[in-house]
């Protein structure tokens, strides 16, 4: 079983193309189709998908643009974006006021005036190796760039695919897998996001809730492991 780690276009070592006015550079569905030919260039004609908070957006539709190369997905605190801002409330907005920010001109003014204040990086819980990686991510203006733009059209050209395949009727072909983090807010926007998701998918997708914080990764490596192996391995 081989497993590929790619970083999405503006996040970690990754390139930073040149972003458009529509933000079609940055959408999923561009970053879909690096990750399909990355891949196939790879030699896997098929494979799994696993995507957590940002990376899920990227995930499914990878699967829903790529199904002949897709055999499973599993989508990780997430649900799909178009979902997400058609339920945002006052609530949402309080607790995901990022979302909006980012979209300004103003966001990365703010950011690049003091990338180590804004997000706060800490070498003792990262490790060192992590740590100088992201320090000099965050200090790169054309990498937070990069990230704000995948913010930016996540609220606009990746909620129009979305709609757009929602009014088509196109679902999620390959069996899928939903899992959040208990101590995360997936539970107190959406409630049940396992039902969200059953209108996306042709098989009812597993669920499965991570005893863990959003980092789930981190905070609970064992049993994320156990949940997956379990899934992508059957």
């Amino acid at each position: 079983m081989s497993v590929v780690c790619p970083d999405l276009r503006g996040y970690g070592q990754s390139s930073t193309p040149e972003p458009d006015a529509e933000h079609h550079v940055y959408s999923d569905r561009a970053m879909a189709g690096d990750i399909a030919s990355l891949m196939q260039q790879l030699g896997h004609e098929r494979f799994s998908v696993v995507g957590h908070d940002r990376g899920s957006y990227v995930a499914y539709r990878t699967a829903l643009d790529h199904p002949r190369q897709v055999e499973k997905l599993a989508v990780l605190d997430c649900v799909p974006i178009v979902e997400a801002l058609e339920r945002a409330d006052a609530r949402f907005a309080e607790l995901w006021w990022h979302w909006f920010f980012f979209a300004t001109e103003q966001a990365e003014r703010v950011i690049t005036a003091d990338p180590m204040a804004w997000y706060r990086p800490d070498a003792r819980r990262m490790g060192q190796e992590n740590y100088d990686n992201m320090v000099a991510a965050i200090n790169s203006p054309a990498t937070v760039r990069a990230m704000l733009e995948d913010y930016r059209a996540g609220l606009h050209v990746d909620r129009g695919h979305d709609e757009a395949d929602r009014d088509a009727g196109r679902r999620i072909a390959c069996p899928t897998l939903v899992a959040w983090s208990r101590d995360d807010d997936m539970e107190d926007l959406y409630a049940d996001p396992g039902a969200i998701w059953e209108s996306w998918c042709e098989q009812s997708p597993r669920t499965a809730v991570i005893e863990s914080g959003h980092h789930m990764a981190e905070e609970n490596p064992h049993q994320l492991a156990s949940v997956l192996g379990s899934f992508l391995l059957v």
